[in-house]
């Protein structure tokens, strides 16, 4: 297969370097805020974590697949994301009512441009690395990349039997079933995504990840490779209906372009999920006391707790 990052294009196909560098700085103009901490009765606390809420735009048509929104989603805008979270819908028909991305960009890159930009929907004329859309099965496949002798050149991987290994654990989308990729930042999302991406701080992954896990006891997925970051961000968690964790900085394509700063904690929902995570985050306390109390106070209170349970236990 031709799954690779936009880099083995650029140095195999000797295509173009140019970048917009105007849109690039564009995107790159967002301020940095805190988190606010929010509890079951709706409240937000003060606490060490606070920002300043954006307004909101304009909501555009959804598109023609996803004509209705089954999900409120307004429980994430709470968090305060410095870079919006954002929706992105796998279609196979066009969709109705947004615009088509007038650029190519990098499948990674993308949720860059949707971050900063109104909702838009790309083709695979819009991919400017192949990784993206072998993964969505909008072009075929290279044997060459397959057999991993690209990125020993690019010094990811000592030789070519380490880098074909890749291809066998990347979840890519059957060949013709996607032609269009919807995408929209949170605060213009008018469909009903097949993933929403996060991008911020641990504390802010954390309240996500708790939530995931507050009626199941969910493990956490943090899968990826160092290139192909694309496949972990999209088409891992839509196949697999699991929640994946990545940290910015990791992933070749994404460093090299320099997409994001680093250590930006990077969650990818898939739309399974999603109905049980919003039901969690109203009801459960995301800001806990006990984050800044401090180690003593910490221990007296776990001590405390075991004293009530096992003063529970001793009256049955």
């Amino acid at each position: 297969m031709r799954i690779l990052e936009a880099e083995m294009n650029e140095d195999i196909a000797g295509m173009s370097n140019d970048m917009d560098v105007h849109t690039t700085a564009q995107r790159d103009g967002i301020s940095r805020r805190g988190l606010l901490s929010h509890t079951a009765a709706g409240a937000i606390s003060a606490g060490a974590l606070g920002l300043a809420a954006t307004a909101e735009a304009a909501t555009p048509a959804a598109p023609k697949e996803a004509a209705k929104k089954t999900m409120d989603l307004s429980v994430f805008k709470k968090l305060n994301y410095e870079r919006p979270p954002v929706g992105v819908k796998f279609l196979l028909t066009k969709p109705e009512g947004l615009r088509k991305l007038d650029e190519k960009v990098a499948f990674c890159e993308m949720l860059k441009v949707a971050q900063v930009s109104p909702p838009f929907y790309a083709t695979v004329d819009n991919h400017e690395c192949a990784a993206g859309a072998i993964l969505l099965g909008m072009s075929p496949t290279n044997p060459v990349f397959e057999a991993g002798y690209v990125g020993p050149k690019l010094g990811v991987y000592e030789d070519a039997r380490a880098n074909r290994r890749i291809y066998d654990n990347v979840s890519r989308l059957e060949h013709g079933t996607v032609n269009y990729i919807a995408y929209s930042s949170l605060d213009k999302l008018n469909f009903d995504p097949d993933l929403l991406i996060l991008m911020g701080t641990a504390s802010q992954a954390e309240i996500v990840l708790r939530a995931a896990g507050y009626r199941t006891g969910f493990t956490w997925n943090a899968k990826g490779t160092l290139v192909l970051g694309c496949a972990w961000l999209y088409t891992y968690p839509y196949v697999k209906g699991e929640i994946n964790m990545m940290v910015t900085g990791l992933h070749h394509g994404m460093r090299a372009r320099q997409l994001f700063p680093e250590g930006q904690i990077m969650l990818s929902l898939p739309f399974n999920v999603l109905p049980s995570v919003v039901d969690n985050l109203s009801v459960m306390e995301w800001d806990l006391p006990q984050y800044h109390w401090g180690k003593e106070a910490h221990l007296k209170r776990m001590k405390d707790i075991a004293a009530e349970v096992k003063a529970e236990v001793d009256r049955k």
